[in-house]
């Protein structure tokens, strides 16, 4: 075979090396649409599928690459639509069952959040929930466990101020009360309430996340507090 015919050849198989490589992606990217198509909508792993074709030999003509999808506005938008119409039917139960004094609703950037000060739920420096605190936890758990809320994570959260405990030997200082504060809390509700324990978690931050400048008796009493937050 002369030279030409044997250079010839070999671009022609390079050629069709090309086109099956070009059909076999298109193939796959064909699957991937199809995955998502079937799937609930999650802007984070079609991102990241989609980004794994862009910067390189695009599949259609003129090595056009796919554009990513833009859908965290339209997420956020959906999400904080939710936690208002969860804050409504909150506040709406509160009222009708004399809670509205007892505790405060806010979005946050973390999510809904449920605040009790600490003298509704427990006597200074104890953690021990007072009696008539559990009727207001019954009517949250209740809360908790309706259809509105539950495929929702929840955290539990203890806060305290700066003053240091003295007369208490069953805890050195504020970590220990606001971390035990959180889990009689979070157990009260699993227990007692029925809340799945795979949705619900607790945590203890002393008096390292403020709301309130720790100068004077009425900022430290807003400090003191725990924060039940149904979470984004």
């Amino acid at each position: 075979m002369s030279r030409r015919r044997r250079r010839r050849t070999e671009s022609g198989s390079t050629g069709n090396w090309l086109t099956t490589y070009s059909d076999m992606v298109t193939l796959l990217l064909c699957f991937f649409v199809l995955l998502f198509a079937f799937s609930e909508v999650d802007a984070q792993k079609f991102r990241s599928i989609l980004s794994s074709f862009r910067g390189g030999t695009g599949v259609f003509d003129g090595g056009t690459s796919l554009e990513l999808l833009d859908f965290e506005t339209a997420e956020q938008d959906e999400m904080k639509r939710e936690l208002e119409e969860l804050k409504e039917l909150l506040e709406e139960y509160a009222g009708e069952n004399g809670l509205g004094p007892e505790i405060t609703l806010s979005i946050e950037e973390r999510g809904l959040v449920i605040r009790f000060m600490d003298k509704v739920l427990f006597d200074s420096g104890k953690a021990d929930l007072k009696p008539e605190s559990i009727q207001i936890l019954d009517s949250i758990g209740d809360i908790l466990n309706s259809e509105e809320f539950k495929e929702k994570l929840i955290k539990v959260e203890g806060h305290t101020d700066t003053d240091p405990i003295i007369y208490s030997s069953k805890f050195p200082t504020n970590w220990e009360l606001s971390a035990i504060r959180a889990t009689n809390v979070l157990r009260y509700l699993v227990e007692e309430k029925g809340i799945d324990g795979n949705r619900i978690s607790s945590s203890g931050y002393s008096y390292h996340r403020p709301i309130a400048p720790n100068d004077t008796p009425e900022n430290k009493q807003k400090n003191r507090r725990v924060d039940i937050v149904i979470l984004k």
